[in-house]
């Protein structure tokens, strides 16, 4: 990318990737305006610092096309940015949680095994996509944690765009006169998502009036300090894991939302693989409303309670 004055969009993104990165950057492009803007402000600061940058483009292969739209991805990174590139293909096998699920997790882990060590790897959601989910968490009536939205940080992965919203990043790819693709996926209204994005927020802006991803963004920010500060209690309150079992003594005075979070850290460390809401408060009940109830399954475990001990078995 030729050196020339920053317009305000491409100041906005470099900014925010100074901000959240410190080492070599890996990032993961789709090409399409979010990443690809992404891409270039990690070009800026890796030249400002003297540090390396590269990207990957996964190929999931769910498309028709989906080889050729990956190698043009590439050759733009390497064309326009400068920022070495290389295509990974990914197998995508959905083990019930759905496509977008299975395909989430093909991506990430392709991500974190291309990484070099010492690279953060940098994912290009906006603060609108915190937003999306934020409303999606609220839909499913699926508590505290899933308010708190996308982690600007976890692992080795970063997400510098949480602050920046969309159209800042598309601002950014018109003024460096970048070709952005679009996913299809991300226009058809089949996927809940994409009916959050275009019809829902929309409204809630019409008729609220702007400001409303923000709030939102704002909201997962609030809800995440308050989880994770009950999840470091829960996890002090469970401690080692128990041969015998998890003593229903000790869980009886804990105030509910302590409870259900210790019980929670339990059934995953025991196998778990998916702990609603409605099978937490039936668990819970074997603590504190035990009346002789013989077992609960929740995916991937059997629990019961022997006197004062409950004991989990693996299901298939």
């Amino acid at each position: 990318m030729a050196r020339r004055a920053l317009g305000p969009a491409t100041l906005t993104v470099v900014q925010a990737v100074t901000a959240a990165t410190s080492g070599p950057m890996l990032v993961a492009c789709s090409g399409g305006c979010d990443s690809l803007a992404l891409a270039a402000g990690a070009a800026v600061v890796a030249r400002r610092r003297g540090t390396g940058v590269r990207a990957v483009v996964v190929d999931h292969g769910l498309q028709d096309g989906s080889a050729e739209v990956a190698s043009g991805v590439v050759a733009q990174l390497d064309r326009r940015l400068g920022v070495a590139a290389e295509v990974v293909r990914v197998q995508v096998a959905d083990a019930g949680g759905g496509p977008e699920a299975a395909a989430r997790e093909a991506r990430y882990a392709a991500l974190a095994k291309s990484a070099r060590d010492g690279e953060e790897i940098l994912l290009g959601h906006t603060l609108d996509d915190q937003a999306e989910t934020v409303l999606l968490g609220l839909a499913r009536g699926s508590g505290l944690r899933s308010l708190a939205g996308m982690p600007a940080v976890r692992g080795v992965f970063v997400r510098p765009l949480l602050g920046v919203r969309r159209d800042v990043a598309a601002a950014c790819c018109a003024e460096l006169e970048l070709d952005t693709w679009t996913d299809p996926h991300n226009a058809d209204d089949r996927f809940t998502r994409v009916r959050v994005r275009t019809k829902v927020l929309p409204v809630l802006e019409a008729e609220l009036g702007p400001g409303v991803a923000e709030a939102l963004a704002r909201t997962a920010d609030l809800a995440r300090a308050d989880a994770d500060l009950l999840d470091e209690l829960a996890a002090a309150r469970l401690g080692p894991a128990e041969a015998d079992g998890l003593s229903c003594a000790g869980l009886t005075d804990l105030p509910a939302a302590l409870r259900s979070r210790v019980l929670r850290a339990w059934l995953l460390d025991q196998g778990a693989r998916e702990v609603s809401a409605s099978r937490l408060a039936a668990v819970a009940e074997l603590v504190t409303d035990w009346h002789g109830q013989r077992w609960v399954d929740v995916p991937g475990v059997r629990v019961r309670r022997t006197g004062d001990q409950l004991r989990a078995t693996t299901r298939p």
